[in-house]
């Protein structure tokens, strides 16, 4: 590594400590991106970092930055910049000898792509002369540069062979056997290079050495790999022997793409990238998706859809090779999309399929006669193509096999469902048996079974999404000292999650990073939004975040349409969990993508806005839900939920996104709307015995009333918490709680509150058998008790009526519980209703006691064993 300043060449600035010289490298493999700082620390220490390990790194940058201003006085101290994660090292794209080598090595692709092999040979030259060895040779590698040196030792190979197929196709082939010898003998095991040694030597007029070359390449994977050559050498083998007159001289239009047989016979089209070894966990769609290849009519084709790094072009190669007996004349792939942000067109599309089927591309031709050179070339045949990336239906519909006999799969996000004959098949993530198969077949058995609960937190972690599994993956084979619950350890931040699932040219963040970008500003902006939703939401929440008028008729229309066009581009899924539709989620690794994207391009003002507004919405709906279910006069009517559900089931299946949205009020410090919805939750909270979402949403709301300075909700909240305590027979903190909330209670003078902490105690008293000083708290609750109470009330009632059943027995307790079971009809709410007629037929009959268990409050039993007495949850 040299960095060459204003003086020119011959005068280096290249740092001499290795760490600083580390942080120079990490930075430049990455140039004009940033870097985070938890990722420089890992590349300089790994898992044994420093206890001032973000000092040191802060030291190297300064001294880098100091020999930039050596190098360029004028501009070098504008060449590093610190970022708000990191830092980043500005720089253009020919000032780097690693970029410069990438732009030439993708020109001279496509030179070869489009068949100007004079300028591929060029170029790939020119590429291959600036590699001066292993990438930061004199530098320690971790893992930034550890996967930046295997990338580009593929680049650089690729350019080798590249070079080489371009040199044979202008008729090199004698100067370039000495070359290919010295490779194959430093690459053994890459099969490219011992086919262009076979074809060069045959163009020589050296057949038998030729074949001996097949014969070592056979022998060597033989003995090392316990496997025969792939496909296209060993075609190349047969047509050697048959001495085919074809091989001797180039092909006009490119690389020989097709396996000629008798000259009647079509030709057979080798064009699949190979198969992945590791492939597993996707079963069912390679049956179905052969299935529907084999039984597709003239024009139809399969396509498949899903959110980014859901396998989809793993799954469409695997199963190219899984149908290809019935595609007897071959299979070509093509990638719409080569590179991010340049998608091809129509015409480059049918030129490139083309020449790698070994057909001519006329020249000049206008799309319309591109179009039907590839319906010729597919006419007659049983051909499979493989269309990956595809952008839209626009772009697709020209490549498309017309006749009958070839077929196609398609890959895109969006489903090109405007096309004839499409059959669709949408990839969800894996569900947790395929996820482990995949983890078991990339890592290995051995891994899965060191930890198998880290592995299941690992594969959670990861979402269910392949692409992710396949980083983690990676990650432990390329780091042996690592296990299963170490990645699982660096995964947990959320913060930090997608930027530890980055390995190589593997990386989670960019690949669902291109799937926003490619969607339109209105998307986007909701697509931020939507990390402030709970996990599961639906239409009117998403109407509350994006400050939609809920009272405009247009507002449902609207937001329907911004999600659909997200669950289109699968950036957003429909939740099937539940019997009633209508409800979305986000994937729990496009939450991160949201979240993050919403703290770099909205301010602080806009979120803080956005918060409230949706904390608004759902104390709104909660208590209009609350109120219905829990009316504090006799008569209300039922009234429906915004998902058309009744109160109570929309209660229950709400209650955990409900809760999320009260830590979320929390910590946006919207007290009121902590206090509120967590008071509206209580009843619902403990009828569904959610003890521990209770305890945590009833603990933030009594801060907020603190901080609030509202004294009865902190009253009505330190009850509640009583009551939970109580329940969970944690006696001496039930006392606390309802001794707190009577004292807070009287100083707001709030007799409601009172009443509630004056039956708590009662109970507890009653527990303990001592009924007169329970009765005296009960006297001094009903007496205090505002009139119009008639929930309050019933539940004094029901404790009155316990103390009378221990004291006088059951005619005296039966007046009580019949008044209870008035309120309660009055009030509609079945569940008090079924208490108190529950109580009456045992005062009846005292043998329908099942256990000898006496329910002291709906839902909640003891038993009749003699005093002191705890309550007991059954």
């Amino acid at each position: 590594m040299e960095i060459e300043g204003a003086a020119g060449p011959g005068v280096s600035y290249t740092p001499g400590a290795a760490k600083v010289r580390g942080v120079l490298g990490a930075l430049l493999v990455n140039a004009n991106g940033t870097v985070s700082v938890d990722s420089l620390i890992d590349e300089l220490w790994q898992d044994d970092p420093p206890r001032t390990a973000t000092t040191t790194l802060q030291v190297y940058v300064s001294q880098l930055r100091k020999i930039f201003r050596r190098a360029a006085p004028e501009d070098g101290a504008a060449v590093l910049l610190t970022q708000p994660r990191g830092y980043r090292i500005r720089i253009d794209a020919d000032q780097l000898d690693l970029t410069t080598f990438e732009g030439l090595y993708q020109r001279g692709r496509e030179a070869l792509e489009s068949g100007d092999h004079a300028a591929a040979a060029q170029l790939q030259g020119r590429a291959l002369a600036l590699w001066r060895g292993p990438l930061l040779g004199d530098t320690p590698h971790g893992p930034l540069l550890d996967a930046a040196a295997v990338r580009l030792v593929e680049a650089r190979n690729a350019a080798l062979e590249q070079r080489i197929l371009a040199d044979l196709q202008l008729g090199r082939h004698r100067d370039l056997i000495p070359e290919l010898r010295s490779l194959v003998e430093e690459f053994p095991l890459r099969e490219e290079l011992h086919g262009q040694l076979m074809l060069a030597l045959y163009r020589a007029g050296r057949q038998a050495e030729a074949l001996r070359a097949y014969s070592a390449l056979r022998r060597t994977l033989v003995n090392e790999l316990a496997i025969e050559p792939g496909a296209p050498v060993q075609l190349l083998h047969q047509r050697i022997l048959a001495g085919d007159q074809r091989l001797a001289v180039p092909a006009p239009t490119g690389p020989p793409a097709a396996v000629r047989g008798p000259a009647t016979e079509p030709p057979v089209v080798l064009g699949l990238p190979p198969a992945d070894p590791a492939f597993t966990g996707r079963g069912d769609e390679l049956a179905e998706i052969d299935r529907l290849l084999r039984a597709a009519p003239p024009g139809a084709f399969v396509a498949l859809a899903g959110q980014p790094g859901v396998g989809k072009t793993a799954l469409a190669v695997a199963a190219a090779h899984h149908s290809a007996d019935a595609f007897p004349h071959g299979q070509l792939f093509l990638d719409l999309r080569p590179e991010p942000g340049r998608r091809l067109e129509p015409a480059a599309a049918i030129s490139a399929l083309l020449r790698r089927a070994g057909a001519p591309v006329p020249v000049g031709a206008d799309p319309a006669d591109l179009q039907e050179a590839l319906q010729q070339l597919l006419a007659g045949r049983r051909l499979l193509l493989v269309l990956d990336n595809v952008s839209s239906e626009a772009q697709l519909r020209p490549l498309l096999p017309t006749s009958a006999g070839s077929s196609a799969i398609v890959t895109g996000r969006r489903l090109p469902a405007g096309l004839d004959g499409v059959h669709p098949l949408v990839l969800d993530v894996l569900d947790p048996s395929a996820a482990l198969a995949v983890f078991e077949a990339a890592a290995g058995p051995a891994r899965a079974a060191e930890h198998p609960a880290a592995v299941a937190e690992l594969l959670e972690l990861c979402g269910g999404l392949p692409l992710a599994i396949r980083v983690g993956t990676a990650q432990l084979n390329a780091r042996p000292h690592w296990s299963a619950e170490s990645l699982a350890t660096r995964l947990r931040d959320r913060r930090s999650r997608l930027s530890e699932l980055r390995i190589g040219g593997l990386d989670v963040r960019e690949r669902l990073l291109s799937a926003y970008q490619d969607t339109g500003r209105n998307e986007r902006r909701t697509f931020r939004l939507l990390s402030l939703l709970p996990a599961h939401f639906e239409p009117w929440a998403v109407s509350a975040v994006l400050g939609l008028d809920p009272h405009d008729r247009r507002t449902p229309v609207g937001t329907a349409r911004l999600l659909d066009a997200l669950a289109d581009d699968h950036l957003l899924a429909a939740d099937h969990e539940g019997p009633r539709p209508g409800r979305y989620r986000l994937p729990e690794l496009l939450r991160l993508l949201a979240a993050e994207r919403l703290a770099e391009e909205e301010g602080e003002d806009t979120v803080r806005a956005a918060t409230r507004r949706l904390c608004d919405a759902y104390v709104r709906v909660t208590e209009e839900a609350d109120a219905v279910l829990n009316p504090r006069q006799p008569g209300v009517r039922m009234v429906r939920t915004p998902g058309s559900d009744a109160p109570s089931d929309w209660f229950a299946r709400e209650l955990g996104p409900l809760t999320q949205v009260v830590r979320q009020a929390y910590l946006a410090g919207l007290w009121e709307q902590t206090v509120r919805l967590a008071t509206a939750l209580t009843g619902h909270l403990e009828s569904h015995a959610r003890w521990r979402a209770w305890e945590r949403t009833h603990t933030l709301a009594l801060d907020a009333a603190r901080q609030l300075g509202d004294r009865s909700g902190e009253a009505r909240l330190l009850g509640s918490l009583g009551d939970l305590a109580w329940q969970h027979r944690r006696t001496a903190e039930a006392r606390d709680r309802y001794e707190g909330a009577r004292r807070v209670a009287e100083a707001a003078g709030d007799q409601v509150a009172r009443s509630r902490a004056l039956v708590g105690l009662a109970d507890l008293w009653l527990d303990g058998g001592e009924v007169a000083e329970a009765t005296a708290l009960l006297t001094a609750a009903l007496d205090g008790l505002p009139a119009g109470l008639p929930r309050e009330r019933y539940h004094v009632l029901r404790a009155m009526a316990l103390a009378a059943l221990l004291a006088d027995g059951p005619s005296a307790a039966r007046s009580r519980f019949t008044e209870c079971l008035e309120i309660a009809q009055s009030l509609r709410d079945r569940r008090l209703e079924a208490h108190a007629r529950r109580a009456l037929r045992r005062l009846h009959d005292p043998d329908d006691d099942p256990g000898g268990c006496l329910e002291i409050r709906p839902g909640v039993w003891r038993l009749r064993s003699p005093a002191p007495l705890t309550p007991a949850l059954v």
